[in-house]
Parts: C-alpha cells; sequence; structure tokens
C-alpha cells in the first residue's frame, strides 16, 4: 500500500524542474546487521546513500560492509564518538561547552580514524544530532571541511568555504513528541518536493524496522520512476544550496 506516497507523487507531477533527492543514514558503527539490511534495500533499487559513520564506533567489519557496496554508498563523518558533553540543555557533541581548540583536536582525531578503515572521505562533516556550536563550522573549515549536513531546522552558519547541505525530511520526525506516522511522513516529503528541492532525507537504520524498511523501499521505487525526480550523493548539492 503506497497511498501514503500519494501527496508526493502529486508534487513532482507539478513540479517544472527536476527534483533532486539525496538521502542520508546516520549511525554507521551501531548495528551492522541493521545497517546492512538498510543498504539491501538502497541496492536492489540502485540508489545512491550518503553514510554517516562514527569514527570510534566503525570497526573492520563495519568498514567492509560499506566498501562491499561500491561506489552507491559514500562514507562520510559523523562527530568523533557519538557522546553528549552538554551539561544541561540538548545533547551535542560538538557543543557550546567545548572550546573550538577541543572541537578541532576530535574532527581531525575522528577523520584520521575513519580513514585508516574506509580510506578517502569525502570534505563532508554530518554532527551527532545534527547540532554544533556556533563556532563548529569555522573549526571545519580551517580542518579543509567544504561541506556541513545539519538538519534543515538548524539555520544556516555562513561561513565562506564552507556550503551547507541540511536535510529537510527526518523520517522519524515528530510532532508534540509524538512520532509522525506514514501519512505524516508522505506529507513532509511532498512538502519538501514543492519547494523544488533538495529533498534530503534522514534515516537512522538502527531503529528502522522491517516495516519501515518497506515503506523505504517504495519511496525508492517512487523516485526511481517519477521523470520530474533525481538521485544525487550529497556532495553534488554543495554549489547548488551552498
Amino acid at each position: 500500500m503506497t497511498g501514503w506516497l500519494d501527496p508526493l507523487r502529486a508534487a513532482l507531477d507539478a513540479a517544472e524542474e527536476p527534483v533532486p533527492f539525496f538521502f542520508r543514514d546516520d549511525d554507521a558503527g551501531w548495528d551492522d546487521d541493521a545497517l546492512a539490511a538498510l543498504l539491501d534495500v538502497f541496492e536492489r533499487h540502485g540508489m545512491p546513500l550518503d553514510v554517516a559513520a562514527i569514527p570510534t564506533e566503525t570497526t573492520a567489519r563495519t568498514a567492509a560492509l560499506l566498501r562491499r557496496r561500491g561506489g552507491d554508498v559514500r562514507v562520510h563523518q559523523h562527530g568523533y564518538a557519538h557522546v553528549n558533553h552538554e551539561a544541561e540543555g540538548r545533547k551535542c557533541e560538538f557543543g557550546a561547552s567545548r572550546a573550538p581548540e577541543q572541537q578541532r583536536a576530535d574532527v581531525d582525531r575522528g577523520r584520521r580514524l575513519l580513514a585508516e578503515l574506509v580510506g578517502d572521505l569525502p570534505s563532508l562533516f554530518t554532527p551527532p544530532w545534527n547540532r554544533c556550536a556556533d563556532w563548529t563550522p569555522a573549526v571545519l573549515r580551517d580542518l579543509g571541511f567544504g561541506i556541513l549536513s545539519r538538519d534543515l531546522s538548524a539555520g544556516r552558519a555562513d561561513v565562506p568555504g564552507l556550503a551547507e547541505v541540511p536535510v529537510t525530511v527526518d523520517w522519524f520526525a515528530k510532532r508534540r513528541k509524538v512520532p509522525v506516522d506514514r501519512d505524516g511522513r508522505g506529507g513532509l516529503l511532498a512538502q519538501s518536493a514543492a519547494t523544488g528541492g533538495p529533498v534530503g532525507v534522514m534515516l537512522h537504520h538502527a531503529v528502522t524496522s522491517a516495516e519501515e524498511r518497506a515503506d523505504v523501499s517504495d519511496l525508492l521505487a517512487l523516485v526511481a520512476a517519477h521523470p520530474a525526480a533525481t538521485t544525487v550523493h550529497l556532495d553534488a548539492l554543495a554549489a547548488r544550496v551552498g
């Protein structure tokens, strides 16, 4: 049953220009079996997937799993250890309680550690929980990163030399602390597509059920088949949304 995708289908039918989609799966390093199951879904549809990997949690097994998938799967850095350093407020690994030099050290260590496991990495960074301190974007730029990917609600840092490509739809979004249902998710996808995109879908394989993977498969089938939809890797959008 794919009726929940009807609003998205209608938005694409009305599109005057191609609407780009990208898919970002966070927290590689946690639950390799669930990661493999989601990768299988994308492989069946021949769709690109950007995987945000936690450096300290990514193992040789995780790295081998990702490498076997080839060019349709691109791995980038997801923080350092995905731990919260804030005593109060929302969880954040690179938050206001940590000085720029502390953040710089963790980002650099994480990049080196992850590169040893998976090889060359794009100059792309996704912070855990999709948030970071006001000075973190400049830290990333100074370390040679060219792209920051957070959630659309994070706003923009406007740091010269650092493009921002946010996700626009959280597969596990909540409204008033209640998870959005399938129809609500279809509405969010349609709203994002109606803007002309890019539509960035954030997934978390470790908490994705078999039923939800089936829904992801239905979404990929629609995007693959619709003439107004295109799929790209996240870094391909940097020049467009900079």
